[in-house]
């Protein structure tokens, strides 16, 4: 260790000397005012920090409310949703209960509804059938005595042939025959009319009785109102007073009913079969009708063609072949329940090809209720002008006169299914509800083709409507 020399020891002592030089002194007031100033100092940090601290506190205060209040939103939701997805479950099955229930309840009623409707359609076949067998027989029969007659007429020798009837007049003997077949007609507007018009006098209760009479005979309400009216203004204008008077008068207003609609059938096509399509109800003479037709057609040297349309009664077709036998006309025709229309196209098709002249189509008898067969009878029509769009160029509707105001409805459903271009009125002679002739051709202007007033083939006339007047007129003057 190096010795120290005195000069090092003396430095060190002024060293220590300058320390305690630089060292302040302090007084007791300074130090009062420090001490304050550091308990201030501290203080105010004591306070800033119990300010953060506060404020820190109410921070995490809020956070949590806030947190709570959205944990207790998020659980007020969560409720609601599984709240709305219970009732949304419950309702669906609700609902599909109810479809349910609605289901079976709609395939119960449209089960015991099919029942119902085959209940029905069985209960009507029988009855259809069984008119049909009363309604063949009834034919048969009368074809047969036809037939008897007409091979008697052909077979009387020719020197048994008389000059006086080959003289008189054909039309005499048909008038003769008009005027009986109009006979019971004739007693309502007629021999009816004498005793009402003779030696009375002009009044209120003379048009009342003449309308009640118009009635009874079925001209109808509307008919019988306008004519009622006609012969008031004629009256009041001509001054009438003799009841006789009027006589004439009703008879020329009921032939002007008639005239717009005496328009007989021309049945010429060049083009091709002159297509008659038969519609009516079960039981008006259709199928006769049309047998009648075929030989009249058949004696004017037309060349004739049947189809027998009506497939739903075996007898309806039995019928027709019979008439097409003895007459020797072909009849096309398919098994029992076949397809009326495709009869029909059929029927059309070998007409075309055999070049004949006049093809007649039956048609089953629908009933102006049944939907269906009326829709039926709308197909049939659309077929047959897909092989010619003419066809058919007469849709003729029979209607039975002894029917009365029913025949009316009858004509107002088939005009409005099919456009019915021509009428025939069978029957005439076995009833006395002829004035019907006049309330259909006052209500539906259609023509009125052919009246049967008999049995004969010849009793299927052309209508005239100056020859009805005068046969029913006539036979009430040759009683008076």
């Amino acid at each position: 260790m190096a010795k120290k020399g005195f000069f090092s020891w003396f430095r060190k002592d002024k060293s220590q000397d300058e320390v305690v030089a630089e060292t302040p002194v302090v007084t007791p007031t300074q130090d009062d005012a420090t001490e304050r100033l550091a308990q201030q100092e501290q203080a105010e940090v004591q306070q800033a920090i119990e300010v953060e601290a506060h404020a820190h506190a109410e921070k995490q205060a809020a956070e949590q409310l806030t947190a709570e209040q959205a944990q207790v939103k998020a659980e007020a939701e969560q409720f609601a949703l599984e709240h709305a997805r219970i009732e949304a479950l419950d309702f669906a099955k609700q609902q599909a209960e109810a479809t349910r229930l609605a289901t079976e309840q709609l395939r119960a009623e449209k089960h015991a509804a099919e029942a119902l409707a085959v209940a029905q359609l069985a209960a009507e076949q029988r009855i259809v059938e069984q008119l049909a067998a009363q309604q063949l027989a009834a034919e048969k029969a009368a074809a047969e005595q036809l037939a008897q007659a007409e091979t008697a007429q052909a077979v009387e020798p020719a020197a048994e042939l008389q000059p006086e009837p080959q003289e008189r007049p054909v039309k005499e003997g048909l008038f003769a025959r008009l005027k009986r077949g109009l006979m019971r007609t004739s007693e309502n507007i007629g021999s009816g009319f004498i005793g009402l018009f003779r030696g009375k006098k002009i009044d209120d209760d003379l048009f009342e009785e003449l309308e009640e009479q118009l009635l009874i005979a079925d001209v109808g309400v509307e008919t019988t109102t306008r004519l009622i009216n006609k012969l008031t203004e004629h009256a009041s204008r001509k001054q009438l007073k003799d009841a006789e008077a009027l006589y004439d008068l009703l008879r020329d207003e009921l032939q002007k009913t008639l005239d717009p609609v005496a328009i007989p059938l021309v049945p010429n096509n060049a083009n091709g079969p002159f297509v008659i399509l038969m519609v009516g109800v079960n039981g008006v003479g259709k199928t006769t009708t049309i047998g009648k037709l075929a030989k009249q057609y058949q004696s004017q040297g037309k060349s004739v063609m049947l189809a027998a349309g009506d497939t739903f009664r075996a007898a309806a077709v039995e019928q027709l072949q019979v008439w097409g036998q003895r007459n020797d006309i072909t009849v096309v025709a398919q098994h029992t329940g076949a397809d009326s229309a495709s009869v029909l196209f059929d029927a059309l098709q070998a007409a075309k090809a055999r070049k004949v002249d006049v093809l007649i189509a039956d048609t089953a008898g629908r009933l102006q209720n049944k939907a269906h067969l009326m829709e039926e009878l709308k197909k049939v029509v659309r077929v047959m002008k897909k092989l010619d769009p003419e066809a058919p160029h007469e849709v003729m509707l029979t209607l039975d006169a002894s029917t009365g105001q029913n025949a009316i409805s009858q004509a107002k459903l088939f005009q409005e299914a099919v456009g019915v271009t021509g009428l025939t009125i069978s029957k005439l002679d076995g009833t006395a509800k002829g004035g019907v002739v006049f309330a259909i051709a006052d209500k539906f202007n259609i023509p009125i083709r052919y009246i049967g007033v008999g049995e004969q083939i010849d009793d299927l006339r052309t209508f005239n409507s100056k020859e009805f007047i005068d046969a029913l007129f006539t036979q009430e003057k040759a009683d008076s």
